[in-house]
């Protein structure tokens, strides 16, 4: 009999994890937790309206084409999720309220009240499981072959949030472990708002990715939150792009 987990995705949506570049020579490793805003045909439109369905509720708006671009530029390898974070947020462990909201900012999401213990155990095999087994090996494999790791996670967040608006451009996070962010921290200069773990930080358990895959291997790692209207066409993906692969580079040589 096929378990939970596989009968969630169907063999026509695939994995759910993809990557970029495996085989890529930087250092840098980059992560897109929240790169899709695609749901699982299984789920329909989980009550939500086209437009809640397409906003940075189910997914971080231009960080994917963003972690993308400087994929290329750094020949970096890039592992991302393939479906929406409404179904199941990889960026948060199984146990957290977040991992499957009921309600998102303004939205109620009811298509996820009242999970029970199995379509909760069936999220997560099928997708933040998966997800995770892939950084973890990726990041063994490099190890094994002597290639060094730098963890970049890559997220959005919207200017607006429960009515307040942000003016914070980048947002550098980091847990336990702040030696990078110090660093891109010195050299940011002033073409953006930079600012230290906003408009979120680990209290807000947004770490989850770095704490689980860059602290237990004492990786440089940072968790970067571009504001989203800066990535709204191809210009600003590439913009910011190009700015935050400048400000890797120039960190990790300073390191």
């Amino acid at each position: 009999m096929q378990g939970l987990s596989e009968q969630l995705l169907t063999e026509e949506e695939g994995d759910a994890v993809a990557v970029i570049r495996p085989t890529a020579a930087s250092a840098v490793l980059l992560v897109c937790e929240h790169a899709s805003r695609r749901l699982p045909q299984r789920f329909g439109d989980l009550g939500l309206s086209a437009e809640a369905r397409a906003s940075h509720i189910a997914w971080d708006p231009g960080a994917l084409a963003t972690a993308e671009i400087m994929a290329d530029n750094l020949d970096a390898t890039l592992i991302h999720q393939r479906f929406s974070r409404l179904i199941y947020d990889c960026n948060r462990p199984p146990e957290a309220p977040g991992a499957m909201p009921e309600t998102s900012e303004v939205y109620s999401i009811p298509g996820n009240h009242g999970i029970d213990v199995g379509e909760r155990k069936a999220r997560t095999e099928a997708l933040y499981l998966p997800f995770h087994a892939k950084i973890a090996a990726t990041i063994a494999a490099r190890q094994a072959g002597g290639q060094p790791t730098v963890l970049v996670t890559m997220h959005s967040f919207t200017p607006v949030y429960m009515g307040q608006r942000r003016d914070v451009e980048i947002g550098l996070l980091h847990d336990a472990d702040s030696r990078l962010v110090d660093t891109m921290l010195a050299q940011v200069g002033d073409t953006y708002t930079v600012r230290r773990n906003e408009p979120y930080g680990p209290a807000d358990g947004v770490t989850h990715t770095l704490v689980k895959h860059a602290l237990p291997h004492g990786l440089l790692n940072v968790m970067i939150e571009v504001r989203n209207d800066l990535l709204t066409d191809k210009a600003g993906q590439e913009a910011m792009a190009g700015f935050l692969t400048g400000l890797l580079q120039q960190s990790l040589a300073a390191l």
